[in-house]
């Protein structure tokens, strides 16, 4: 092996991997990057170490070898550091890239539960063919209203938010199929819109509106979210742009688990409030205006917060853990 030709042929590969070693990966792109130099560079070690052991040379990549594991694995940050860190970038950053395909989700099953509803009113023999007048007159005048208070505050919560949560979980999990995500969505719509008409048609419109936009608001919207990443992960592998289908499926699996840590917390909230807010004896302005200030606070978070982490590299597709082990692995 000519050493001196083999150094000017692959020296702009490990100057490349020496830049990225200074600084933490910014973006998913990066990270994936910097993985394949390091197993590219490894592969050029071994070249030398077998062929033309020149001291120099060795020494300098087994020390840019070493410096890449250590800025890969070595820099973990402290739990709470990385708690903050997944809250005030990670998570937003994900949101407000995804933005469009939840808010295209979120304003599309708006108007699909409205026809429903409308479609519903216009044909009351559609709901007296799913239930009878006892049923009907239970449900409008006492289960309703009474759901919301038959148990315990605390013990409720917990039900709806383990009850929300796995809906949510289910709609960026079987995302990568596409149709079950719009098959759970229509479901959950169809359920809500049926009960809206009921309600609506036996002058309860007041009551049904002043108990379901306290939480509704808010938890909507985490299922909407979930629905549109778990489509947007379908979309990856369908149309992966100048990936390859497995490189985009990865890079947003990543941010998909991401999204689906985050709205635990935001469906915690939710579920805090439909337990302790929307049965409780505040006026209805009250409780409409908490959710109302709790679905503002939501979006102002991600597009403050989640812009300012966009803008500054941050897609919210980089698991450190992750490309940790991904190198420990390549290593």
């Amino acid at each position: 092996m000519d050493i001196d030709a083999f150094v000017g042929v692959h020296q702009p590969t490990w100057q490349r991997l020496e830049d990225l070693t200074r600084r933490a990966p910014r973006t998913g792109a990066e990270a994936d990057e910097l993985v394949e130099l390091y197993q590219e560079v490894a592969t050029h070690l071994s070249a030398i170490r077998s062929s033309s052991p020149e001291p120099q040379v060795v020494a300098y990549l087994s020390g840019l070898l070493a410096r890449a594991r250590v800025r890969a694995g070595g820099t973990r940050t402290p739990a709470w550091s990385g708690v903050a860190d997944f809250f005030c970038r990670r998570f937003p950053a994900a949101l407000y890239r995804t933005r469009r395909w939840w808010m295209t989700t979120m304003l599309a099953s708006y108007a699909v539960a409205a026809v429903m509803v409308w479609w519903l009113l216009e044909h009351p023999q559609v709901e007296q063919s799913l239930l009878d007048p006892a049923q009907v007159r239970q449900l409008v005048e006492n289960d309703f209203e009474g759901y919301y208070s038959e148990s315990a505050a605390g013990s409720f919560s917990a039900q709806v938010w383990t009850n929300n949560a796995w809906v949510a979980a289910l709609c960026i999990a079987l995302g990568v199929l596409g149709a079950p995500v719009l098959w759970v969505l229509l479901q959950n719509l169809l359920n809500l819109a049926v009960v809206a008409s009921l309600m609506i048609r036996y002058d309860r419109t007041a009551l049904f509106f002043g108990l379901i936009t306290p939480h509704g608001l808010l938890e909507l919207t985490a299922v909407f979210v979930a629905a549109g990443t778990g489509l947007r992960l379908f979309w990856s592998w369908v149309v992966p742009g100048d990936r390859t289908r497995g490189q985009s499926l990865a890079a947003e699996g990543r941010s998909a688990g991401g999204v689906a840590l985050g709205l635990v917390v935001v469906l915690l909230v939710s579920g805090v409030i439909e337990g302790f807010v929307t049965p409780s004896g505040l006026p209805t302005w009250a409780r409409v205006g908490i959710g109302v200030v709790a679905e503002v606070l939501f979006l102002a978070y991600v597009w403050v917060l989640g812009r300012r982490a966009v803008r500054a590299g941050h897609t919210g597709d980089v698991d450190d853990s992750l490309l940790e082990d991904r190198v420990a692995t390549a290593g």
